[in-house]
């Protein structure tokens, strides 16, 4: 593939979260261009793909895995999907980038990077928080010794649960664990554990309690967790999906030995450092298309020119936290 001067994408399910967020990048990167895009429904698909300027649509995932002019496959389905749709892309000779978390579970992520190093192709996954600017500052604060060494780092996310005035049938698909893995959790707190295994390196021991107080949906909804890096760093973080109001809040909390950082995981434009210089807030602009900058990276690999960040090793590694941290929750669940 490094031979070749332009990389032809096709995506897989084009929602949402490739309107803005992703989907425009694989044709306004250098060297990358998106040929083909695919979702069941055929009037929302042809007209993605009108607006897209996109050249061929499909209804079917493996016709487009199987055509010819696609040489890479960005999956954007919910996870239960994505292990299938990357193992059979890649056994179709198709470099792999697919969305987060990587799969439902740790097990399926096992599946998907064995399938990759049995046929010796790439899978990548979309944790781009290791490339945009304000993350990629605090990890040279810290590098730099900023606040000296890093003893500990507090995770906190509170939000209001738009379920409260939902039926079943009209609620996201994040909170129905055959579909997603878990709750919420899983969509949100995978973007914060990823991003402290990248600055702290791997989390060696987790534990954790998943419960649900609400009563909305058969996820949980409200989490707390300890853990440990692979660095000696110690991790505490506590999550509420269905929080007042007035407690929403998203923050982490780096503390070390001479100051702390802190800084929001879902707003990412803003870093607080603390240190024997005072108190100073550093602001950022992110791209356009937030997963750019990471689509780039992969873009440049396969064009033999760089390295991305987000592998399937590293992906998979945030799918075990998650497991471990839900685990007795889910244990109870098949209880009942």
């Amino acid at each position: 593939m490094n031979q070749q001067k332009t990389i032809n994408w096709g995506i897989i399910g084009v929602g949402n979260v490739t309107e803005v967020k992703s989907g425009p990048a694989f044709y306004k990167i250098n060297n990358s261009k998106l040929v083909a895009v695919m979702r069941r429904s055929e009037d929302k698909v042809k007209d993605y793909a009108l607006r897209h300027r996109v050249p061929k649509w499909y209804t079917d995932g493996s016709a487009l895995i199987n055509d010819p002019d696609v040489d890479a496959v960005y999956i954007a389905t919910p996870p239960d999907t994505h292990a299938s749709y990357a193992i059979e892309a890649l056994k179709a000779g198709k470099p792999v980038y697919v969305e987060k978390p990587m799969a439902r579970n740790f097990n399926e992520c096992l599946e998907m990077i064995q399938t990759a190093e049995q046929v010796k192709l790439p899978i990548w996954v979309a944790y781009y928080r290791r490339a945009l600017p304000a993350f990629l500052k605090v990890k040279e604060l810290l590098e730099n010794e900023q606040i000296g060494k890093p003893y500990a780092v507090n995770v906190k996310l509170y939000k209001e649960a738009e379920e409260r005035n939902q039926k079943p049938d009209e609620m996201h698909w994040h909170v129905f664990p055959e579909i997603s893995g878990g709750g919420h959790f899983f969509d949100l707190a995978s973007h914060q554990f990823d991003y402290l295994d990248f600055i702290f390196g791997t989390i060696t021991t987790v534990f954790g309690q998943a419960v649900n107080r609400a009563g909305l949906y058969p996820a949980e909804d409200t989490v707390s967790a300890s853990w440990k890096h692979e660095s000696g760093v110690l991790g505490s973080g506590s999550w509420c999906f269905a929080a007042d109001k007035n407690s929403v809040e998203d923050s982490i909390q780096i503390i070390g030995e001479k100051g702390e950082i802190c800084l929001s995981c879902f707003s990412h434009g803003e870093v607080l450092l603390k240190n024997k210089d005072g108190a100073k807030k550093l602001n950022f602009n992110n791209p356009e298309h937030i997963s750019q900058n990471l689509v780039e990276q992969v873009v440049n690999e396969l064009l033999g020119s760089g390295r991305c960040v987000s592998t399937g090793k590293s992906a998979a590694r945030t799918s075990w936290v998650l497991d471990e941290i839900v685990k007795s929750y889910y244990a109870e669940k098949k209880k009942e």
